[in-house]
């Protein structure tokens, strides 16, 4: 094998790679030889066949795999010699003249990841923002709890459903195409019988409640929609599905008061110990924002830390990647709106970011062999599952069939063991703060400009952190 470089700008290395012909030849000699004995030929018995007629008849489907082996080889051999780590597949392509007999010839453009060192994370000197729970939020956590907890009365008039209302229905899917079901035979998930859904509530998919409004009871209505492109059922993303719905009744809520009795229909003993689990859900709240706040400076400070080339091409998949998610968030809500060249830019600036950091996070990781243990991946499957109740069997089979899907679950659950790390290591100071300084504002959505580099565009959106 003999390689030559080509071009090297920045992480980006081009080669030309020759291997002899006699080296392939020597390789598909001794695959066939290897193979001789499972080969059969009229005429012959196994393991007899004449070389030179085994060779004329197997030899060309054999060089298709010793091509495929060397070059991998090769390749390996090649990023090993010059010490670089791939960032992306190799693109590799065969010289177009190549046949039997001759040299081998290929070229292959490589990204290698970029090297750097991770700054000292000891001492990192970070502010966590507390927030104490007040008896204002209490009172309106209860009023929320009681609302979703109303009972409701049959409307005695005959006019038709509005939002708020709570409409008894049976509905049955089906994908668009398919015939009606036959009972015991519709699709898992699409049917259920005697279902309370409240108009407004988002709690079925887009649509869904919409096309129910202005209906009377005794309607059948044919609703017609789209399921989302990251719907968790494989099958069912994306697709356009009809529901035959039958509207049994329509139902008004009615207020429910928070008192004792209210407390102890959640089996707790009285209301003080109903408002003290409140209390206790809250914190955990604002704890959990508390801590996006803390992460949030960490990778900040993580950014302006440190200062290298990132792969182009992890930039470009990432950004299509936010792109996509754009769309889709743009096609749930029905906007049409184009996105402007500094939205863009902004959009490009955050998946600078998101690589830029996803790169020193796996490698403080890899460093301090932090790692996601397969129980826990399923602990996680177990939580994603228990999201959807009723259908937990569908999203078991979910994320074994897909791959990628349970490799994203991965990802998040590497990051928070890495931002643990981090935390353990850090000088973490508590400050006071009003609820409100932990949520996060139009601003916070937007990347914050740097004076001197370009090379990692700043947001302030958590959220968008949390789906890198």
């Amino acid at each position: 094998m003999k390689a030559t470089q080509k071009k090297h700008e920045g992480l980006s290395y081009e080669y030309e790679v020759q291997i002899p012909a006699k080296d392939l030849d020597q390789k598909v000699d001794a695959k066939l030889q290897s193979y001789s004995g499972q080969i059969r030929i009229p005429g012959f018995r196994p393991g007899k066949v004449p070389f030179k007629m085994l060779k004329q008849k197997h030899g060309k489907a054999v060089l298709g795999e010793v091509i495929e082996e060397a070059v991998q080889e090769s390749m390996q051999k090649l990023m090993d010699d010059n010490k670089i780590r791939p960032a992306l597949q190799p693109k590799i392509e065969i010289d177009k003249e190549y046949a039997e007999g001759k040299d081998l010839i290929y070229s292959v453009a490589i990204e290698s990841l970029p090297e750097f060192k991770i700054m000292e994370l000891k001492g990192m000197k970070l502010e966590k923002p507390v927030a104490e729970v007040e008896d204002a939020a209490i009172d309106e956590a209860l009023a929320t709890l009681a609302k979703n907890r109303r009972d409701s009365t049959p409307v005695t008039e005959n006019r038709p459903s509005k939002a708020g209302d709570i409409v008894m229905i049976d509905y049955h899917g089906r994908l668009e195409g398919d015939g009606k079901p036959e009972h015991g035979h519709e699709r898992p998930g699409m049917h259920a019988h005697d279902h309370a859904l409240e108009l407004g509530s988002g709690q079925f998919i887009p649509g869904f409640e919409d096309q129910l409004i202005g209906k009377k009871a005794g309607d059948e209505v044919e609703v017609k929609l789209t399921f989302p492109e990251e719907y968790h059922a494989e099958a069912l993303s994306g697709k356009n599905a009809i529901f035959d719905v039958m509207i049994h009744e329509i139902r008004e809520p009615s207020e429910t008061k928070v008192d004792e009795d209210f407390a102890k229909s959640f089996g707790l003993e009285d209301l003080e110990a109903l408002r003290n689990a409140v209390r206790d859900q809250l914190q955990q709240e604002y704890a959990g924002q508390s801590r996006m706040k803390l992460k949030r400076a960490i990778l900040d400070q993580l950014d302006d830390g440190h200062d290298f080339d990132v792969p182009a091409g992890m930039i470009a998949m990432e950004n299509e990647q936010i792109m996509r998610q754009v769309k889709m968030e743009q096609q749930q809500t029905g906007s049409t709106a184009e996105m402007t060249e500094e939205e863009k830019e902004e959009l490009a600036e955050i998946a600078v970011r998101r690589v830029k950091l996803g790169l020193i996070l796996a490698d403080i990781g890899r460093n301090n062999n932090i790692m996601v243990t397969d129980a826990e991946l399923q602990q996680a499957v177990i939580r994603e599952a228990q999201r959807y109740p009723g259908q937990e069997r569908h999203v078991f089979d979910f994320y074994a069939k897909n791959r990628n899907a349970l490799e994203s679950l991965r990802a998040p659950m590497f990051e928070e063991k890495v931002i643990d790390y981090i935390i353990e290591l850090a000088d973490v100071t508590e400050k006071k703060v009003a609820v409100e300084d932990l949520s996060f504002d139009e601003e916070d959505e937007m990347p914050k400009k740097k004076e001197a580099k370009k090379s990692s565009g700043k947001k302030k959106s958590e959220k968008s952190e949390e789906k890198s």
